[in-house]
């Protein structure tokens, strides 16, 4: 099992990535976490390894005063030249500290030059349209909204495009109008339902990159064959499940998200865990 992936075809990048959702909050919404402790994060990640980072910019504490993209800027920029930096637009917060989603193709221009603001690029490397909160909208056209990204690819201003919370028929549409480097959706160990998604992906050589690749707090992975495979490598269960994830796909690729130094060392330490087809047997 190859522990990189070329993203686009032209962005070489570890299987295991960072997500920077938990920087600015420990959740979707929360109080704020203290920034030193997430700058402090995001530089142990680079030195750890990582060269992919997916954030957005409505990552925010409740109170606005932490922002994963300040952070981001703050810790590491200027960036490394091989360094990947993902977002993804579609929500945005209302004043209130909630969250609205639009479907205004002339709405996502606003967003994607936030996130180049705080971010500090000329272009982004890879941007997400994301179309439901947590499920795929079926039946939602994502065509208009597409092809305003797709402008802003030709501009210059977007190096890559994926898609969020879609399903196979999202997916097809899309790339009728442009090229697609990756999906992310909700899918784990415990959480397999959109296997026939993860499949189209890989005949087409798209990158998988799931959200919640440990649950997000709102699954419990450890199981019966998840304990046995971790006591039998004398592993976390958490990193058997980013080792299932792996194995599941040449084009997955985990992005767990953390705003714990000792989390995030735990995390990178799964690349080192290849399962075997015994493994994979006791994980269905």
């Amino acid at each position: 099992m190859s522990n990189d992936f070329l993203l686009g075809g032209d962005l070489p990048v570890g299987r295991i990535g960072f997500g920077a959702m938990r920087l600015s909050a420990n959740g979707f919404t929360g109080p704020a976490r203290d920034p030193g402790t997430g700058r402090a994060v995001l530089r142990r990640a680079v030195e750890l390894g990582v060269d992919h980072i997916d954030t957005a910019a409505f990552y925010v504490s409740d109170d606005r005063t932490v922002r994963a993209n300040d952070l981001i800027r703050g810790a590491l920029h200027p960036y490394p030249d091989d360094l990947v930096i993902a977002t993804k637009v579609g929500p945005a917060r209302t004043p209130d500290g909630g969250v609205t989603q639009t479907t205004d193709p002339a709405a996502l221009r606003p967003l994607v030059e936030e996130n180049l603001e705080t971010l500090g690029v000329d272009r982004l490397d890879l941007v997400y349209l994301r179309i439901g909160l947590m499920g795929a909208p079926h039946g939602e056209s994502v065509a208009a909204r597409f092809e305003a990204l797709a402008a802003m690819r030709e501009e210059g201003l977007i190096r890559h495009l994926g898609l969020s919370n879609i399903d196979s028929g999202h997916l097809a549409e899309a790339r009728t109008i442009a090229p697609v480097a990756a999906v992310q959706n909700h899918f784990h160990a415990g959480r397999r339902d959109d296997a026939r998604l993860l499949a189209a992906c890989e005949e087409a050589g798209i990158a998988f990159v799931p959200f919640f690749p440990l649950g997000g707090g709102m699954s419990d992975l450890s199981g019966d064959g998840m304990t046995k495979v971790a006591h039998r490598y004398g592993a976390s269960v958490p990193q058997i499940a980013l080792a299932w994830l792996l194995a599941s796909s040449p084009v997955t690729l985990a992005i767990p998200g953390t705003g714990s130094l000792t989390h995030l060392e735990e995390n990178m330490a799964a690349r080192s865990i290849t399962l075997t087809p015994e493994d994979l047997s006791d994980l269905v």
